[in-house]
């Protein structure tokens, strides 16, 4: 099963949202999550629709968390930081959960430097996304990037 953007989300009325930020009276195309909450539901059901009825053979909580958080730490920072998801799909492969988020900045991500003894606050998600996704690459293109992410579901 694929959520390729182009399809609408089947979810809450959040799934498609308002204009990203500084682009006045744009939306995003249709099936475009809005915010991580929404890209959440969609991934939860893409779980539970692959996973339901095999008992035993599901991921493991922990592993449905992991996902969720990397899902929620790549639109987040698409939202904030990108200029407005510009895309997104999420699709169960023989590896695992492979998770694309599009945003609409050529900025790279950032890994911010901490200094021991020091706690800040924010500045974790790609950090996260690194140590929780099995692989992780990031294609820059004209008006924008798409991230992918492989989470591992066993």
């Amino acid at each position: 099963m694929l959520w390729d953007g182009v399809r609408p989300a089947d979810g809450p009325a959040e799934a498609v949202g308002p204009a990203a930020p500084g682009r006045p009276g744009r939306r995003p195309p249709p099936g475009v999550p809005r915010n991580a909450a929404a890209a959440r539901d969609v991934v939860t059901r893409l779980l539970e629709a692959q996973f339901c009825g095999l008992a035993g053979e599901g991921p493991a909580d922990v592993v449905v968390a992991d996902a969720l958080l990397v899902t929620s730490e790549l639109v987040t920072n698409a939202v904030r930081h990108g200029g407005g998801l510009t895309g997104f799909t999420a699709e169960v492969t023989d590896d695992g959960l492979l998770l694309t988020v599009a945003d609409a900045s050529t900025r790279a991500p950032v890994t911010e430097e901490r200094s021991p003894g020091v706690v800040s606050v924010g500045g974790y998600g790609w950090l996260l996304v690194r140590r929780l996704a099995k692989r992780v690459s990031v294609t820059y293109l004209p008006g924008g990037k798409h991230i992918v992410a492989l989470v591992a579901l066993a």
